[in-house]
């Protein structure tokens, strides 16, 4: 059934009674198995909305459907579909080894010994975790602990992965590892993905289909050879910056 959103709205109170609209009624489905880009400037509203997507923030209208489910009745059941990987926030443990924190997350999600076995298997071969496996994250590089972050998220065999910039500040070597990774699990597992980014590359090698926000409104929802045909180019960077660049001469 995949992932509705409808209506969303989420506005931010300031200082001296003023408010910000950060997301701004907006409506979009993801069918179930998709790789999605959903992208925009920053304070476009990204942020805000894969939070209402995952229940961290409640929306002030609108509501999201996963699978059919809505967070007001059914969110623990969304919970156990869904995994979440935020680039700057890890969610491990941080003082202890990362296959600690990763057995903790299999005892928390009741995962069996042989589905925990079977993946573990699969991350260490595509992701290298034995060379860091005994380590906390502590002393883990950027790209060490993104993948221990993936394979923390994906270790109870989730419907849904939300991927909030899993490539930022990442070596090259350690992005194109964690996007054969992300493709694999899709292609398998048929995973849902959500990605955001500002990485051209990401977007190139993972996405079929693309949001992009802006000032909290939607401005385009459709596949990625759409987009290149209305501009008429294949350069996808040059692309996005002219819709950047639009936005802020209509702000």
């Amino acid at each position: 059934m995949g992932i509705e959103v409808k209506d969303l709205t989420k506005t931010y109170k300031l200082k001296r009674h003023q408010k910000k609209l950060a997301v701004d009624n907006i409506s979009f489905t993801i069918p179930t198995g998709e790789i999605v880009g959903f992208i925009g400037p920053n304070g476009a509203g990204k942020s805000t909305t894969i939070k209402m997507m995952t229940g961290i923030l409640v929306p002030d209208s609108g509501t999201v459907s996963i699978d059919g489910l809505t967070f007001k009745k059914n969110r623990k059941e969304i919970m156990l579909k869904t995994g979440v990987v935020f680039g700057q926030k890890s969610v491990l443990c941080w003082d202890i080894p990362v296959i600690d924190s990763l057995k903790l997350f299999k005892d928390m999600y009741r995962v069996s010994e042989d589905v925990f076995r079977t993946n573990m298997d699969s991350f260490s071969d595509i992701l290298g975790l034995d060379e860091f496996i005994s380590q906390p994250p502590r002393l883990l590089s950027l790209g060490q602990r993104m993948k221990a972050d993936l394979a923390a998220s994906l270790i109870y065999n989730p419907d849904i992965l939300f991927l909030d910039e899993p490539t930022i500040g990442i070596d090259v070597l350690s992005k194109e590892r964690i996007r054969q990774f992300i493709k694999k699990i899709n292609e398998e597992r048929h995973t849902t993905i959500i990605l955001t980014t500002h990485d051209v590359s990401d977007i190139e090698t993972l996405c079929e289909k693309m949001i992009i926000i802006d000032k909290g409104t939607l401005i385009y929802d459709g596949t990625l050879p759409q987009l290149k045909s209305i501009y008429k180019t294949t350069d996808l960077e040059e692309i996005i910056k002219k819709i950047y660049l639009a936005g802020e001469k209509n702000a």
